[in-house]
């Protein structure tokens, strides 16, 4: 008799849950959404002259800009920043921003 028939199925979002919760994955799923929520969490101002790339495992966001100027700018209110991504993703805290010239 097979063993997988014995076992009741359960839906595929708690399966995937359990699986990324058991590989550690999740945590990598969840500073994912900081990018993906970039324009949202930073306001359309700052989101027309800057992009979030990715999150690195250990919390630093890497954020393309298109200009110098800006790129001070933000680097001056990194902790404002911060403080608002961090409000709205508090699970996985972003620790810092790096910022880089857009290529």
């Amino acid at each position: 008799m097979n063993d997988s028939k014995s076992r009741p199925a359960s839906p595929i979002g708690e399966a995937i849950s359990g699986f990324l919760s058991g590989s550690g994955l999740g945590t990598r799923v969840s500073q994912a959404q900081v990018v993906l929520r970039w324009s949202e969490l930073v306001g359309p101002r700052i989101a027309a002259v800057s992009r979030a790339l990715a999150v690195t495992a250990d919390g630093v966001l890497l954020v393309a800009v298109t200009s110098h100027p800006w790129m001070t700018e933000l680097s001056l209110l990194e902790r404002e920043l911060l403080d608002a991504i961090n409000r709205a993703a508090p699970s996985t805290p972003v620790r810092q921003i790096r910022f880089q010239l857009a290529r």
